[in-house]
């Protein structure tokens, strides 16, 4: 849209280009006032100073209406263009949310995955350890051991090997 039609949309009269500074004014045409000499004559006005408002011609409502209807057709189309991207950007946005999801879920299974790993080489350790029936026969012959060799230090007279009480 050019500075001539955005001036006629916001009511704007045009004005006439100012003549080049070089050029003689145009002398001003005076009509004789006539009525029998030519009735069917338009009648010539004086040419309008510089600076002074244009007036409208009779087509320029036609002219404004042509206009409009323009700029209905490429709102319009605009319109089109906006509510096609816009039906483009919900069918994007839907695919993001489905990806998402699934990179969600296989992100869950990747970690019950290392979650498994992490139990089954707990387990193999765990699984080597001595049970509750090695460990009780262990505190068993530790604790025969220590009253066996207690005695025995106190019978041969090896009381440098007890600790003090």
């Amino acid at each position: 849209m050019n500075a001539a039609d955005t001036a006629l949309l916001q009511g704007q009269v045009p004005t006439p280009a100012a003549p080049p500074p070089n050029a003689a004014p145009a002398a001003p045409v005076h009509v004789l006032p006539n009525a029998a000499a030519a009735p069917a004559q338009p009648q010539i006005q004086a040419p309008l100073p510089p600076g002074a408002p244009a007036r409208i011609a009779v087509s320029l409502p036609t002219q404004l209406v042509d206009q409009l209807a323009r700029i209905e057709d490429k709102a319009s189309r605009i319109e089109d263009k906006y509510a096609r991207s816009e039906a483009l950007l919900t069918r994007v946005e839907d695919r993001i949310e489905a990806a998402t999801a699934r990179m969600n879920e296989a992100a869950r299974q990747t970690d019950l995955a290392a979650l498994r790993n992490e139990v089954r080489a707990l387990a193999e350790r765990t699984g080597r350890l001595p049970g509750l029936g090695a460990l009780m026969l262990t505190a068993l012959v530790t604790a025969a051991l220590t009253v066996a060799l207690t005695l025995a230090a106190q019978r041969y007279n090896l009381q440098g090997l007890i600790p003090p009480r």
